[in-house]
């Protein structure tokens, strides 16, 4: 193999080249991620191998990048990994028994929540995202008030995104393991990860973030995709239970801004140019999408300034994926 580096306009794009045989040609997919300037990182990887790196803006490819709301897809892994440990009893288990002030509630269904319910967005808990997400980080303890939310519906029944809910997870790894969420991270994914996993913020009570902000560079997102492509094995090590990885990609629930797409245990379900993608998904336009049909792994890094609702930027990440990475991937397996 030989390493291409092209500077282009001052954005740095690293192609991979493989044998002729094999070889894509992402010219075309290059030089619409480098058009898109809300666009700082772009990995494609085929069959285990990277076949196209693409960083504007500074970026790079072991720059720590904040991966947003992508943090929940680890956080699920992290409960997954903690239940095969025997640390937790399973997904079935009440939130109660780690947080007892749900027992304690007025409101009688709070007991009923389990882990499951948490994973899946569908404890009924009233949302902390949206307009109440700056009165939750403003509090005194993130916890407390997430728990504290008034209920919306029954537990298992209907999603409610709430960014509050994944941090309960953090904070209930962080009581069943007896340990920080990252030092967790750090050991039970440190093959994926490697040894320099940024530290992200921690709450008033010191709980790291359990759904949100945490920093990892494009080539831990890449390995963290690659985890999953490989039902949870890496260099034939079991790291993440491989019917934990099935259950996690399994529809669930359904989003309530779009019937189309599905909710697993922390990762997003949806199809894309008639592919299949399981994908860990974060504000602004971080993703981590695999397709199983493909072999393939696409790591997207953006910026966190604005949503990728604004002006299309999502919409035109999207078809620059299935226009250029998927559908000449799919052209040269057939």
């Amino acid at each position: 193999m030989r390493s291409l580096l092209v500077v282009l306009l001052g954005l740095t794009v690293v192609l991979v080249a493989r044998p002729a045989a094999q070889t894509l040609d992402l010219a075309e997919a290059r030089q619409a991620a480098a058009a898109l300037p809300r666009l700082y990182g772009l990995v494609v990887s085929h069959r285990g191998t990277v076949v196209l790196e693409h960083y504007a803006k500074g970026y790079s490819a072991t720059r720590p990048v904040n991966v947003k709301s992508a943090a929940k897809s680890v956080v699920s892994a992290l409960t997954g990994i903690a239940i095969q440990r025997g640390l937790i009893k399973s997904v079935e288990q009440p939130a109660a028994d780690f947080f007892p002030e749900l027992r304690r509630d007025a409101d009688r269904r709070k007991a009923a929540i389990t882990i499951e319910d948490l994973l899946t967005m569908r404890s009924g808990l009233e949302s902390t995202s949206g307009p109440n997400y700056g009165r939750w980080v403003q509090s005194r303890n993130w916890v407390t008030f997430a728990l504290a939310r008034p209920m919306v519906s029954d537990p298992g029944t209907t999603m409610v995104y709430s960014t509050g809910t994944s941090h309960v997870l953090s904070a209930l790894l962080t009581r069943a393991t007896k340990t920080s969420t990252w030092d967790f991270a750090r050991t039970a994914l440190g093959p994926v990860f490697g040894p320099q996993l940024a530290r992200w913020p921690q709450d008033p009570q010191g709980i790291y973030f359990g759904g949100n902000d945490m920093l990892l560079t494009p080539r831990q997102m890449r390995a963290f995709g690659e985890l999953y492509l490989n039902e949870g094995r890496l260099d034939g090590t079991q790291i993440v239970p491989r019917e934990w990885v099935s259950a996690s990609c399994r529809p669930r629930t359904t989003s309530r801004f779009d019937p189309g797409r599905e909710y697993g245990y922390g990762w997003w379900i949806d199809d894309l140019g008639g592919h299949r993608s399981c994908y860990a998904w974060g504000y602004g336009g971080q993703f981590i999408m695999t397709f199983d049909d493909l072999d393939l792994v696409v790591v997207v890094a953006s910026s966190t300034a604005t949503s990728d609702e604004r002006r299309g930027y999502r919409r035109d990440v999207l078809s620059l994926i299935e226009r250029l990475i998927l559908a000449p991937i799919a052209r040269q397996g057939s």
